[in-house]
Formats: structure tokens, sequence, C-alpha cells
């Protein structure tokens, strides 16, 4: 039983080391981590040495003292991305992706396929990220060890069966991914998760270990349709059946225009991309960028269509704020394209609408653009969870 405890301390001892370096600002020395772990510098010693060895950390050139402090010359330790990598995958509603992020958060290998997906067929589609999957795979740096893979898709997910429950868009529903790609992970079990949450994810820890400021907040990306997740304290909120976020489908207008979802008036119906290169006179295949383009430079129906957008994200956001008090809302997928445009808008509705508005400001916050959000935080993910449990890889 002793033999047990302390092997337990050695494994969360080992876990909270790894933690303190990868979140540092700065390079930490040992004697950086001791100090903000608590922990005696002879433990700290044995464990570094124990993350060096196992390839999760590097000793990079010495400095005087430590995080920038006078002193004696310590050496300073960081992540060790060279040697674990997760692979990240995405089936979106125009898209295919799969990236391979390491343990520093860079992304050293990616493929990805512009295809409109709307009324696709499953098997077919997963077969061809399964050649994407391959392709990366076989890009992986020398040396590289994959820890996991995830797989993010638009809709109902549950993520405990791996099963895609239903996406309105892509007209799918009870799909089985891990089936189609299995053979091709070389022995890598798919973890499947919904991309809204797992671009939020990846929008709340830009690399294993670190959180970015804020990291409370609603998160919308948006696509063809809108997803969304909340976001607390870095940790998405899923629900009692992991299906929590779906903002896209708040009613905005209850006679408003019928959803693919079979409701009516929801929010992707004002403020999906499509809908808003329809309101622009654009084609809906036509770049985000596009309309922003026009919008700035005065078009009338290009401005027309960003105010449409904005006042029904408004009205949904506000109900969201007001319910669960989280006063910052992020804008991912082609809502960043036009987050200059719309963030303001947006905000305005937010303060005539929250009840809160008076002692705390809503704001909103333009992700990154990046069409595949969704790909890193799934491999995100399955970093968190060698950070997490490091001895995973250390035996």
């Amino acid at each position: 039983m002793a033999n047990l405890r302390q092997a337990s301390l050695r494994h969360a001892n080992l876990a909270l080391v790894l933690r303190t370096v990868l979140a540092a600002d700065e390079a930490p020395s040992r004697a950086d981590v001791a100090a903000a772990t608590s922990l005696t510098r002879s433990t700290v010693s044995r464990l570094v040495d124990e993350l060096v060895a196992g390839g999760l950390f590097e000793e990079i050139e010495s400095t005087a003292g430590g995080m920038g402090r006078p002193g004696r010359p310590s050496t300073p330790l960081r992540a060790a991305g060279a040697h674990f990598a997760a692979l990240g995958l995405q089936v979106g509603v125009s898209h295919l992706a799969a990236r391979l992020v390491d343990l520093s958060g860079a992304v050293v290998a990616e493929q990805t396929v512009p295809i409109d997906l709307t009324g696709s067929k499953p098997a077919p589609t997963l077969r061809r990220l399964r050649t994407l999957a391959v392709r990366v795979l076989a890009e992986a740096p020398s040396g590289v060890t994959v820890v996991g893979a995830g797989l993010a898709l638009p809709g109902i997910v549950d993520t405990a069966a791996g099963r895609l429950l239903s996406a309105p868009n892509l007209g799918w529903g009870d799909v089985s991914p891990a089936s189609a790609l299995g053979d091709s992970l070389g022995g890598l079990m798919l973890r499947v998760g919904n991309e809204a949450d797992l671009a939020a994810h990846a929008f709340a820890h830009p690399a294993p270990g670190r959180q970015r400021d804020p990291g409370t907040f609603v998160y919308l990306s948006g696509e063809v349709g809108i997803g969304g997740a909340v976001v607390v304290d870095g940790d998405v909120m899923t629900g009692r059946h992991g299906w929590a976020g779906e903002i896209g489908h708040v009613c905005v207008d209850p006679d408003g225009p019928a959803c693919r979802c079979g409701s009516t008036g929801c929010l992707e119906r004002y403020a999906g991309r499509p809908a808003m290169l329809s309101a622009a006179g654009l084609d809906v295949a036509t770049h985000p960028r596009m309309l922003a383009e026009r919008a700035r430079a005065g078009d009338e129906k290009a401005c027309a269509a960003v105010t449409s957008a904005a006042r029904a994200l408004g009205i949904a956001l506000a109900g969201v704020v007001n319910v669960l008090d989280i006063p910052t809302v992020v804008l991912g997928g082609h809502l960043a394209h036009v987050g200059d445009l719309i963030a303001p808008e947006v905000e305005g509705w937010l303060a005539r609408r929250v009840l809160s508005a008076h002692w705390a400001g809503p704001r909103v916050v333009v992700a990154p653009d990046d069409p595949a959000a969704g790909a890193t935080g799934a491999a995100l993910v399955e970093l968190h969870r060698l950070v997490d449990d490091p001895v995973s890889v250390l035996s």
C-alpha cells in the first residue's frame, strides 16, 4: 500500500512539473519550478531528469539566474516538441483537414482539402479523410511518437460512444467514424468530438499546458451553420449529454425561415455563411472576405447583411449571456472574417439587452483566422491527456 501511494504521488508530481514548465511565460529553471510547485529542489531535479530522459523536456542554453532574475547561471527548460505529437482530423461542411500538432503547439504536418460536403455520403467522405490522415502521419518528422488522434465533427456527437448522432448541414445521422478510419491510424484510438467544442478548446489553450486570457467565454464557430461552446476557466462545458452550446439553433424569430434542424428562425439562418452571403447578393460559394471587402467599401447590400447578422447574433447571445453571466464572446470561422465589422454592432446589441451590461460590459473578441481550428483542438485534447499523465509515455 505504501508503494502504491508513493507511485501515485510520483505520477502526480511528474504531471505537476510538466504543467508548470509548459505554462510558464519564460523558460523556467529547476529552481523556478521548485518555487512554483513548493516541491523540494532535489525532488524537482529527479522529476525533471525523468522528463528530459523521456523526451518531454529539453534543456536550453544557460542564462544568468532564472526567469530573468540575476544570480548564478541556470538551465532553462522547455517542451521538447520534436518528440511527441497528436493527430487532429476535421470534417467541415466546406473542407476536410488533418493536422499533426506537437507538444509545443506547433503544426508539424497538415493536409487540407476545400470541398462542398453538403448532402454528402459519410463512407466516401471518411475514405477521403483517411487518405489525408495517412499522408499526414507519413509526413511526421523522424522520431516523433504520435500519442493520440481526435476527430472534430459539425453536429451532435455522442463522445462516449464515438458516434455522430446528427449533422444537419452535412445531412449525416448515426455515423461511427472510427470503423472507417481506424485501420489507417496505426492502432491509435480515435476520439470524436463536436467541432465547436474542440475549436473553443484550441482558442482557450493555444498550446498544451497553456491557457489564454480570457479563460471564460462563449465561442461561436461559423461555417455553413453556427456552432457554439461555453468555456469556463479553460474547460469546455459540455452539458449532461455532451450537447451543450448549440447556439446556432437558438431561435431569433419563431416566424422566421425554416432551418435544416427542423425548427424555424434559428440564428444560423441569419448569421450563417450562406445566409450572410445571399443577403449581400453574393454567391454562397464566395469567400466571406469578399463580403467584408464590399461592406468596408460601403456596398449597401453587404452592409445590410452585416447589420442583419449582427442583430440576430445580439438577440441570441444576449439570452446566453443573461443566463450564464459570461460577458465575453469569441467569434470564429466565417464570423472572424467580418469580425472587425460585426463585433462593434454585436457589442451594441449586447449592451442594450444584457441585464448586467452596466456593471460588466459585454466584450466581443475575434479569433484567429483558422478554417480547421477543430482539428487543432482535437489534437490538443490528446496532448493534454499526455500532460495530465506523462507516465503513460515515460514507461
